[in-house]
């Protein structure tokens, strides 16, 4: 069976560009082997790839030459393999001047959102989709795999909602458990009790907001980082609300989560329903949320998978192998 091939011919006048696309020691073109599993021959300024997904590797190398008028860094190469990844995921090749974002869809463009990030949009056809499902629905679950952007795209939602005045704070929890782990007591008042459970909350929001106007806004109450153990007899109004983690909720907590939602609130529920860390025999709380807001009106449910993961590639890869493992003993 004949090996599928394509080439790319970089410009023979710009040897700068060339240089930046290929990237030290031509790590970048190793990140996209691994990434699409082709291989790249490269001579002088021509490039032939092989591999199933040879076509999309040489429209991504295209687009990368284009982008490469500067040293194209880590971040640059990685995400721009997430949409080289959706459009060889969807069967589509992406002919030069077209938008990766948009290969193998018809849908309409991502929402952009209104952040410190300017351009911050969906970067997959499923992350768009839970962009859009957050802001046309009072509550959106976003359940599927780590890497997914459920838990940073939501917040950036948060904030946008702010800065448009749609809200007037920010409520973030999550449920204080360890993954696998006793940590044992923790020193400090109840802020910093919880603090290494809301780690990723807190990193989301310096990234959108910077760090300086993220404790203003800490300090006047804007965002407010609540336990979800203490959430109990509260009614948020005017609020947007993230329960992050949500797996690791009883089905009791869920509901007691669920009835916070105020006037004029929206709130978003995130998990990854692979990552229990509950004890055992213990339900999770958004598994079962699953099922009984399935059909209920003003709900949306966004399910991610390995093809929208957007961090190193290899990540993307470990999540099918875990799936596959686990399918194959249950099978057993």
């Amino acid at each position: 069976m004949k090996i599928p091939s394509a080439e790319f011919v970089a410009p023979k006048d710009d040897n700068t560009r060339l240089q930046n696309l290929c990237g030290p020691l031509d790590e970048n073109l190793r990140q996209i082997e691994q990434a699409l599993d082709v291989t790249i021959q490269r001579r002088g300024h021509r490039m032939t790839v092989r591999g199933a997904y040879a076509r999309e590797a040489a429209a991504a190398l295209e687009r990368f030459y284009n982008q490469a008028r500067g040293a194209l860094s880590i971040d640059d190469v990685q995400l721009g393999l997430v949409e080289a990844r959706q459009s060889a995921a969807h069967g589509g090749y992406v002919p030069e001047g077209a938008d990766a974002a948009e290969a193998g869809t018809g849908e309409d463009s991502s929402p952009v959102l209104h952040t410190r990030r300017t351009g911050l949009q969906g970067r997959t056809p499923m992350q768009r989709d839970y962009l859009r499902n957050i802001l046309a629905h009072d509550l959106t679950l976003g359940i599927g795999p780590a890497g997914t952007g459920k838990t940073y795209l939501a917040v950036a939602c948060a904030v946008d909602a702010l800065e448009r005045d749609a809200v007037k704070r920010i409520v973030l929890t999550r449920p204080a458990v360890e993954a696998g782990e006793r940590l044992g007591f923790l020193p400090g008042d109840l802020a910093q009790k919880v603090d290494p459970y809301l780690r990723p909350l807190y990193d989301a929001l310096y990234d959108l907001l910077g760090f300086d106007r993220t404790q203003k806004m800490f300090e006047r109450q804007m965002i407010e980082i609540a336990p979800l153990a203490y959430m109990r007899g509260r009614t948020l109004n005017h609020a947007f609300i993230i329960l992050d983690e949500a797996q690791n909720t009883t089905p009791e907590q869920m509901k007691m989560f669920l009835t916070r939602i105020g006037f004029g609130s929206k709130a978003v529920i995130t998990g990854d329903t692979t990552q229990i860390d509950l004890p055992r025999g213990q339900k999770s709380g958004l598994v079962e949320a699953q099922h009984v807001l399935r059909d209920v009106r003003g709900v949306a449910m966004t399910r991610f998978t390995s093809i929208d993961v957007v961090r190193h590639p290899l990540v993307a890869r470990i999540v099918d192998a875990y799936d596959e493992y686990h399918a194959q003993h249950r099978d057993a």
